[in-house]
C-alpha cells in the first residue's frame, strides 16, 4: 500500500516484521524523522476555545496535515493521525471520572474516594452505552480512518492500562495506602480492569483495521496484528515485590490477548521493575525511557544489556550524534533507535550510516 506521507511503507512494513521475529535486516530498526526542505512553515493558528483544541475535527485535520505534509519519515517512521493526547479518550473517563480540559493537556478527577477501596463492588464499574467520552472515542476512530486513507496510518487512542486506569479511578495517593490494606482486591480490581480494556481495545481495532493491514497506538511502531503499548507510570512508586505480586499479573493478561507488546518503562524508578518485565513471555520489547531532566538512556547502559540479554527487544530515543555510541555498545539485533535530524540529508546519511555501524555484538 503506497502512502502519501510514506512512499516506502511496505518497506518499512518487511522491516518491522523482522524486527518483531528478533531478527536482522541489515541494521537496526530506526525511525528517523527531519522537517521537510519545502515544508509549510507557519502552523495553524489554534481554536479559541480550549475543547475544539481537542475536537474540533476540522482544526484537527488540518493540523495533521501540517504536520504530516513537512516531516521527511525515514526509516520505520511513519504517519499517525492522531487528534493529541489531553487524557478524555482513557476508560476513567469512559466509566465517569470529569476531565479538565487544558490547552496541552487535560486533569482527570477520581471518583472512587469515599472509604475504603474495598467498598466498592468493582463488577458494578461497566462504560455506559451513552457515555460522552466512549461515544467520541468512537466517532474519532472512525473519522481518523476516513482522514487516513492514502495519506498515512489510523492510530488506536492512550486510553489507559495495568495500575494507570485504577490511579486514575481512585487517586494515586489512596491508592498506595490501598496496596498496603489490602493488596488482593487491589489485584482483582485492576484485572477487572484489564478485561475491560481488552473489551474496549477489540472495539477500537475493529474500527481501525478497516482502513490499515495491522495497527499502531499511541506509541509509534507498527505491528502487523493487534499491538499497544503496555505501561504502569504508577509502578514508580512501589517496590519490585509489590509490582511483581499485584500488577504483573495484569500486564501478563494484556500480552496474552495482544499479538505484540512493547512496555513502556517510564522513569527511572520503574527500572527497579525490568526484571520482572522480562520473565514475561510474550511481552516482545521495552522502551527505556529515564525521564525529564535525567540523562540519555545511554547512561544506563546496564540496564539497556539487561533487556537484550533477556532476548527482548530494546526501543530508546537518543539524538543523532549518539546513535554511533549506541551501535558501539549494544547489539543491533532487535535494537529500535527513535531519533530527530535537523534535515532530510541529515536524516538519509544517518540511515547509510546505521548500517555500516549496526553488528549483532556479545552482550
Amino acid at each position: 500500500m503506497h502512502l502519501l506521507y510514506k512512499p516506502d511503507w511496505e518497506e518499512a512494513k518487511e522491516h518491522y516484521r523482522a524486527w518483531w521475529a528478533h531478527e536482522r535486516f541489515g541494521r537496526c530498526a530506526m525511525a528517523v524523522t527531519a522537517p521537510k526542505s519545502d515544508a509549510p512553515a507557519e502552523e495553524p493558528p489554534r481554536p479559541r476555545r480550549v475543547e475544539d483544541r481537542w475536537l474540533d475535527y476540522g482544526y484537527l485535520d488540518v493540523i495533521n496535515d501540517y504536520r504530516m505534509s513537512r516531516t521527511f519519515y525515514g526509516g520505520e517512521a511513519f504517519p499517525v493521525w492522531h487528534p493529541g493526547y489531553p487524557g478524555w479518550s482513557c476508560i476513567a473517563c469512559y466509566l465517569g471520572a470529569p476531565i479538565t480540559l487544558a490547552e496541552d493537556t487535560g486533569w482527570i478527577d477520581p471518583i472512587l474516594v469515599d472509604g475504603d477501596l474495598t467498598d466498592y463492588e468493582y463488577r458494578e464499574l461497566v462504560i455506559p452505552a451513552q457515555n460522552r467520552w466512549w461515544v467520541e472515542a468512537k466517532k474519532m476512530l472512525r473519522h481518523s480512518v476516513a482522514q487516513s486513507r492514502g495519506k498515512c496510518i489510523p492510530g488506536v487512542l492512550a486510553f489507559g492500562g495495568c495500575g494507570d486506569t485504577l490511579a486514575m479511578l481512585r487517586g494515586n495517593h489512596r491508592l498506595l495506602t490501598d496496596l498496603i490494606d489490602c493488596p488482593d482486591y487491589v489485584r482483582e480490581f485492576d484485572q477487572y480492569l484489564m478485561r475491560q480494556w481488552m473489551e474496549v481495545y477489540d472495539a477500537f481495532y475493529a474500527i481501525i483495521h478497516e482502513a490499515a493491514e495491522g495497527s499502531t497506538c499511541w506509541f509509534n511502531l507498527w505491528s502487523p496484528g493487534k499491538f499497544y503499548a503496555s505501561h504502569n507510570d504508577f509502578a514508580y512508586m512501589i517496590s519490585p515485590r509489590m509490582f511483581r505480586g499485584i500488577f504483573l499479573p495484569s500486564i501478563e493478561m494484556q500480552t496474552n490477548f495482544l499479538d505484540h507488546t512493547i512496555h513502556h518503562v517510564d522513569g527511572v524508578g520503574n527500572f527497579a521493575h525490568v526484571d520482572a518485565l522480562c520473565e514475561v513471555p510474550r511481552l516482545q520489547a521495552l522502551q527505556i525511557l529515564p525521564g525529564a531532566g535525567k540523562p540519555s538512556p545511554l547512561h544506563y547502559m546496564d540496564v539497556l544489556r539487561k533487556v537484550q540479554r533477556a532476548g527482548k527487544n530494546l526501543w530508546i530515543h537518543i539524538p543523532p550524534d549518539e546513535v554511533q555510541s549506541a551501535l558501539e555498545n549494544l547489539s543491533a539485533r532487535g535494537l529500535f533507535i527513535a531519533t530527530a535530524c535537523a534535515s532530510e540529508a541529515e536524516a538519509r546519511a544517518l540511515l547509510k550510516n546505521a548500517e555500516k555501524w549496526s553488528r549483532d555484538r556479545p552482550l
